[in-house]
């Protein structure tokens, strides 16, 4: 019976910080979005989630985030799930393998961002034209008044958008590590 109680409290303490991670998701991604922003700020909790919980609850994360907000605020939010879903179980697997941390964080973030721009840059430039409600939308535009070809348009701008993304999200989640108690920590990384 003990043991089914500790299951009852590791699930909802888990669950109550996957809907912590949708949460900053959500404000990060109203935020540069209202703000046209040439970054998203969209997985910040995603990663929030996974350096605390590890790939499989950050994935629950980034698939409701876009979600929740493909049905409120964005509806281009819907079709870059998989994005979400990338970048939740690659940062998973870079803050199991302390690739986020000093000075492998810049290589751990380009690790992240390679495939998760991948995918973004094919959703963006085949579903979209390139032209999605994100502000790095103009980068975009400005590259194909110059002339380059919509595909390496998307793609180049979503891999700079993306790094800076990303390394920003990690940044700013190890900044709030750093003010949590270690108690909480370890307690919330025993859970996982």
């Amino acid at each position: 019976m003990k043991q089914d109680k500790t299951k009852q409290e590791v699930s909802t303490r888990a669950l109550t910080l996957v809907a912590l991670g949708i949460t900053m998701n959500m404000v990060g991604g109203f935020i540069a979005l209202q703000f046209k922003l040439p970054i998203y700020l969209d997985a910040i909790g995603t990663l929030m989630v996974a350096s605390l919980l590890g790939p499989k609850y950050a994935l629950l994360a980034g698939i409701g985030s876009n979600l929740v907000g493909g049905f409120t605020t964005d509806p281009y939010a819907l079709y870059f799930i998989p994005s979400q879903i990338a970048t939740g179980f690659i940062a998973g697997l870079m803050y199991e393998k302390g690739m986020l941390q000093g000075k492998k964080t810049p290589l751990g973030a380009l690790i992240i961002t390679i495939p998760t721009s991948f995918i973004s840059a094919c959703i963006a430039a085949y579903v979209f034209g390139g032209i999605t409600s994100s502000g790095s939308s103009y980068i975009v535009q400005i590259l194909k008044v110059l002339g380059v070809p919509d595909v390496i348009s998307v793609f180049s701008t979503q891999v700079l958008t993306d790094y800076i993304d990303k390394l920003t999200g990690v940044f700013l989640v190890a900044a709030v590590l750093r003010v949590c108690p270690k108690s909480f920590k370890a307690r919330i990384r025993h859970m996982s």
